[in-house]
This record gives structure tokens, C-alpha cells and sequence, in this order.
């Protein structure tokens, strides 16, 4: 059975393969990576990607990991000249990585608070030095707001997508909502991904999550943010250091 965030990375590739400004995307992703690399003083050469992100396309390590991706996400790298090993199991991966990165708000697919925790601590044992995930600031996030996110138009010559995800939130848990995702043309056609269990991660609750598991420094970066292909939201950076 594959994972929803699995699922949910697919659709990040659909709309990136779609979108004729790949390069452009890929470019404004490096200038994440030269900002880490210059605030944390570290250079990335050892890097895991959980689920796919163009952030891969854009990485310069000697050495790349990926989990949680699709066999067509697989290819798609492959065909772009990236050269990766894939981890099946990360539970059973023994080896430290140096540099772990999670975008896409990996960790509010999730259901309950303590899933949220086991993939905070799933994570943090493979990291060596810094851990990097996405968020959005929900506890400054007027409810009303939470509904859907910034509705994404990809142009491709005379062929437009339209990208609309819905978060049917929770009546009982303010925390807790479902994710579907609509894919939809001028014709029409229409393309329905999910639902997604979702649930909200704080920064406070990442961070306390984050120092149990080991982690001895947390950032959240105000200024550097970081889009996904499929919807207009930002969402902070954040980097987790574990040396």
C-alpha cells in the first residue's frame, strides 16, 4: 500500500513535468541551498530526499538518497541524469546520512500526534548533522483560511492546468483535516487525488519533537521560504541540527 505522502509527491511531479518553467523552478531551489549552506556553515554532500521535490533536481551532493517516491518518480530522475539510491525501508537503514530533507509538510500527513512524533524520530535516526523540512505557520493561520490552499495555474504553450486543494477540516479537532487535491483543464477533465489524513504541526511541537529525538538546535527561518509546484502557499523553512 503506498503512503498518501507518496501519492501527494506524485502529484508535485505531474505538475512540475507539466509546467515549462522546470529550469526556473529548479534555479530558485538552489538559492535554498546556498542559504543553508551559508547561515548553518555546512556544505550538502550527502543528502536523503523523502518523496520527490525539484529541491533534488537542484541538490549538488556526491551522493543522493531517496524514499517514499514512486517507481514513475524513479524513472523521471533517472531520465534527468540523477543518480540516486533508493531506501525501500528506512526502518532498517543503519547508515547515517549526513543531510535529511522532507519538504512538502512531510510531517502533517499524519492522523495523530504520535505519528507525528514516530516520523520526527523515524527521521532524525538516519540524520548525522541537519535535518530540513517545510511548514506553514498554523498557529497564526486564521481558520477560515485553512480551507484550501492558493489555487495553482500551470500554463504549457496552448494547455493550462489547474491545481485546487481542499482540506475538509475537522468539526471536533481544530488540528485535523483531510487533503483532496483536484487536477482540472478547460475542458473539463478532471483528476481527484485523495483524501489525505492531515494534520497540523507547530513549530513548538516540532521543535519539542525534534529535541526528544535527539536534535540539539532548531531554526525556523523566517525569510527563506520555500513553494511547492502545486499551490501558491509558502511555507518556512525550517533546519533541525543534530551536531
Amino acid at each position: 500500500m503506498l503512503s498518501d505522502f507518496l501519492e501527494y509527491s506524485d502529484i508535485v511531479l505531474s505538475a512540475f513535468q507539466f509546467n515549462p518553467k522546470g529550469k526556473e523552478l529548479v534555479n530558485k531551489k538552489k538559492e535554498i541551498f546556498d542559504q543553508i549552506s551559508k547561515v548553518h556553515n555546512r556544505e550538502l554532500t550527502n543528502i536523503l530526499f523523502v518523496g520527490f521535490s525539484p529541491l533534488i533536481l537542484a541538490a549538488a551532493a556526491k551522493q543522493i538518497y531517496v524514499t517514499e517516491i514512486s517507481v514513475e518518480a524513479q524513472k523521471f530522475l533517472q531520465n534527468s541524469g540523477i543518480s540516486f539510491t533508493y531506501i525501500d525501508d528506512l526502518a532498517s537503514w543503519t547508515n547515517k546520512i549526513q543531510c535529511v530533507i522532507a519538504p512538502e509538510e512531510y510531517f502533517t500527513f499524519a492522523k495523530t500526534d504520535q505519528e507525528q512524533k514516530d516520523k520526527v524520530l523515524s527521521l532524525s535516526k538516519v540524520t548525522e548533522s541537519i535535518l530540513i523540512t517545510t511548514l506553514r505557520d498554523y498557529k497564526n493561520q486564521d481558520f477560515k483560511d485553512r480551507e484550501f490552499s492558493i489555487p495553482s495555474l500551470i500554463r504549457n504553450g496552448k494547455q493550462c492546468k489547474v491545481i485546487l486543494e481542499f482540506h475538509n477540516q475537522d468539526l471536533t479537532d481544530r488540528s485535523q483535516w483531510v487533503t483532496t487535491v483536484f487536477e482540472m483543464d478547460p475542458d473539463g477533465d478532471q483528476i481527484v487525488h485523495g483524501p489525505y489524513n492531515r494534520r497540523a504541526m507547530y513549530f513548538k511541537q516540532l521543535a519539542k519533537f525534534s529535541l526528544d529525538a535527539g536534535a540539539l538546535d532548531f531554526l525556523v527561518h523566517k525569510n527563506l521560504m520555500y513553494k511547492s509546484p502545486i499551490k501558491k502557499n509558502y511555507e518556512h523553512v525550517i533546519v533541525i541540527s543534530f551536531n
